[in-house]
């Protein structure tokens, strides 16, 4: 029989705060994280605007020598990590440390550190070149680094689906704890890709907006205007725990992780599937690995990252799955407010989904202002909206075709 899973702390840093509790008080407010880059000079660049943390700080969480060990993406996952830990109250010494594991998704991982030494090589030739490049750079630095700083023995690694990561290790999270190959997850992502490089590769294949006059609105999911999605950096990370172990220690619960379903449009490299088949598909396996019928869905947070293609998809596979319900339920992008987080965003917008179940109030889609024709569900624009809340879906869908969707509901 499979055991049960919930949720016992979150933590999140994002460009528009880096504390939960702000970060949902934001959220309510209609607040926008995107900024004018400052983190390079990107005066000459096509896109100079994303969602960057700005006032990044690790006092209080990662001593001084060890911060030039770690890089950004690393630094967001341990100090997200770090506030989910104490959030939930748990203590690991206590337990068996090979019972307790960390699975953290990245779509790229150490391009920071990646971009600096390459910039150092070519200045300074290979002798120059950091020893703590390699350390820094790996993908799995960040579950590598959250191990370590809990002695956290039991399964430990990575994922890198592009911008479903996050959720692909989230749902790896949760069917480690399900089959019993542990009592206690670290998960979620984590992602640093304000770069020179990632902002010229991304504005290149015109996948950004490009509305530099006015940085806050440029994020619009499913409006008829939005041309691109902004892209953004954090971390998302959560405590996923067995519900008895959870129980045991009478343990804050936000909510049960109830089904998880992927998928691959197996179309095109960067392009969703026109039809949202793919999409659809791993929407339908999340409810039926939670043994829901649509029905029982009261909001979905949506992938929707903004672009012309994605969210019309989008819009289409929720129809595919929910039918009539799809016009019933209440639908939203937070990527409006926060930008695209890559394979970071799934962690975040999960939080946010149980902050919607806890508060019975869905976030709204910010910049929601001229309705597209092609996408004609409630897309609570511009305004939270207060509703029942039993059970919430949340969906990210990556380059190379990936799709993932998680499930959670109220703990019954």
């Amino acid at each position: 029989m499979k055991r049960r899973v919930v949720i016992t702390g979150i933590g999140a840093t994002t460009s528009l705060s880096c504390k939960v509790d702000d970060l949902w008080q934001k959220i309510l407010a209609g607040e926008s994280g995107i900024v004018e880059l400052r983190a390079f000079d990107f005066s000459d660049y096509k896109v100079r605007f994303g969602g960057e943390i700005s006032d990044w700080s690790t006092e209080g969480y990662i001593v001084p020598r060890e911060v030039k060990r770690v890089d950004r993406f690393g630094q967001f996952a341990l100090v997200a990590g770090i506030d989910a830990v104490n959030d939930s109250g748990l203590d690991f010494a206590v337990y068996d440390p090979f019972r307790l594991g960390v699975i953290i998704g990245s779509g790229i991982g150490g391009l920071n550190e990646v971009e600096t030494q390459e910039r150092r090589l070519i200045a300074k030739g290979p002798d120059k070149v950091s020893p703590f490049t390699v350390p820094k750079m790996m993908l799995n630095a960040a579950s590598g680094q959250l191990s370590i700083r809990y002695g956290l023995r039991g399964p430990n690694y990575a994922v890198a689906t592009a911008c479903a990561s996050a959720t692909n290790a989230m749902g790896d999270a949760f069917k480690t704890i399900q089959y019993d190959e542990a009592d206690v997850m670290l998960t979620g992502g984590a992602e640093a890709a304000i770069t020179p490089i990632a902002m010229s590769g991304f504005a290149n294949m015109k996948a950004l907006s490009t509305r530099n006059d006015d940085p806050t609105a440029a994020s619009r999911p499913f409006d008829a205007d939005r041309d691109g999605f902004v892209l953004s950096e954090g971390a998302g990370i959560l405590v996923f725990e067995e519900l008895e172990h959870a129980k045991a220690r009478d343990a804050k619960i936000y909510g049960e992780v109830l089904g998880y379903g992927v998928s691959s449009d197996a179309a095109h490299i960067t392009q969703p599937d026109a039809e949202g088949t793919g999409a659809a598909r791993a929407m339908s396996n999340a409810l039926r690995d939670a043994r829901l019928v649509p029905e029982e869905i009261d909001y979905i947070n949506a992938h929707g990252t903004s672009t012309p293609l994605g969210d019309k998809a989008e819009t289409i596979a929720i129809k595919q799955v929910f039918e009539d319900h799809a016009y019933k339920l209440n639908v939203s992008s937070t990527k409006g407010q926060l930008g695209h987080l890559l394979g970071a965003s799934g962690g975040v917008e999960l939080i946010l989904s149980l902050l919607a179940m806890k508060h019975q109030t869905v976030p709204p889609t910010i910049n929601l202002e001229t309705p597209d024709p092609d996408c004609d569900l409630n897309f609570t624009p511009n305004t939270p909206q207060e509703r029942t809340i039993r059970r919430v879906m949340s969906n990210s869908f990556g380059f190379g075709g990936h799709n993932a969707t998680i499930v959670a509901g109220q703990l019954g």
